[in-house]
């Protein structure tokens, strides 16, 4: 394939790309088992022993209001004191509680300041017990703070790096109560595709069909698999889910264009293709410049003086891309490497795609974030 660009007369470049074959993949990789899914945790708790970083008390009266509960539990009365400690901070303590997650088993913990504290560095979290969708306790969390960053101030600078105002605590929470999940209940197995694909389903139903020596699974629509485990012969489920996973096959991939317009990145899958298009792209600079002029008078004579205007403007065109006509069925991948080898910059290749894509001409998903 051969990507033709006349500049002017008779400017040729040519460029040739060899496609990648497609890799096996892991279908572990591919999908998600049914009722194989972790759970979301949530506590609200109390940071203790900061350098001073803490919660101002009278922006954050949750605070206090916390704080003087933890000391009532613990036997100290605080009714009618006035404390205005500037080493403690109210968070929320974020968790992931595992698949198949027993009694007594450590899970990681992620600690969010709430309230106007500037850092959690050295703060060490008091017992939190955690709470899943359904209200009930399922961990308890306590331990220190590991922050992801660093924060110093004087009288008239300050400098801050990293979020100082979260961290994490690494194996900072007891898993206290199990979900109630029997997985050998199952008699279906279902796998749920991360992208969804007819062909890429079609694929894995035929793959396990073949891994098994009987027909036990089905393609249910392009986003489920559905195996019989009963057609398995395997002694459990969790056998089968141990086979499935290390099947390979070779997935379908759409044909998507992603572009990010900050940090000026092109992403592309490889069946992008372009029908046959012309492209010209030129930029325009206009320059406004204000040079005011004051004009005084003459000495010893009556008078002002004035600041008179005076405005320069023009407009350049720069050197852009003339004429470029595309062979069809080019890649885009094609394309845009030659663009590349021509020294156009990110933010004018993103407007040529665009350009191109508007025209009709752009076969494939365009997605800009």
């Amino acid at each position: 394939m051969i990507l033709k660009r006349l500049v002017g007369a008779a400017l040729s470049v040519f460029l040739t790309v060899q496609m990648a074959h497609a890799t096996p993949v892991r279908i572990k990789d591919l999908v998600q088992f049914d009722g194989v899914r972790s759970n979301d945790l949530l506590g609200y708790g109390l940071v203790v022993g900061l350098n001073g970083t803490g919660d101002g008390l009278r922006n954050s009266p949750f605070t206090e209001e916390i704080m003087a509960n933890v000391l009532e539990r613990l036997g100290v009365n605080v009714d009618g004191e006035q404390f205005r400690p500037r080493n403690v901070a109210a968070v929320l303590v974020t968790a992931q509680l595992p698949p198949f997650a027993r009694a007594g088993s450590p899970i990681d913990v992620t600690v969010s300041a709430i309230g106007d504290a500037s850092s959690l560095l050295g703060g060490t979290l008091i017992m939190t017990p955690l709470n899943a969708a359904d209200g009930d306790i399922y961990a308890v969390a306590q331990g220190t703070i590991i922050a992801g960053g660093v924060s110093a101030e004087g009288a008239a600078a300050r400098v801050t790096q990293g979020v100082p105002t979260a961290g994490v605590i690494p194996a900072g929470a007891t898993v206290e109560r199990e979900v109630d999940f029997d997985l050998n209940s199952l008699d279906i197995l279902r796998l749920a595709l991360r992208t969804p694909d007819f062909t890429t389903a079609a694929r894995i139903e035929e793959a396990l069909n073949h891994a098994f020596g009987r027909r036990c699974a089905v393609m249910l629509d392009s986003g489920t698999v559905a195996i019989n485990i009963n057609e398995t012969l395997m002694p459990s489920i969790a056998h089968v889910i141990a086979m499935v996973e290390n099947i390979t096959i070779e997935p379908e991939r759409p044909a998507r264009v992603v572009v990010d317009q900050r940090s000026g990145t092109i992403v592309m899958g490889e069946d992008v293709r372009i029908s046959r298009v012309a492209v010209s792209q030129g930029n325009l600079t206009i320059r406004i410049e204000e040079q005011p002029i004051a004009v005084q008078p003459n000495p010893f004579s009556p008078g002002e003086t004035v600041v008179v205007p005076r405005t320069r403007a023009e407009i350049a065109e720069e050197p852009g891309i003339g004429l470029a006509d595309v062979a069809p069925g080019a890649s885009l991948s094609e394309v845009v490497a030659a663009l590349n080898a021509l020294g156009v910059s990110p933010n004018d290749m993103i407007d040529i795609l665009k350009s191109i894509r508007a025209a009709g001409a752009l076969h494939a998903e365009f997605i800009v974030r």
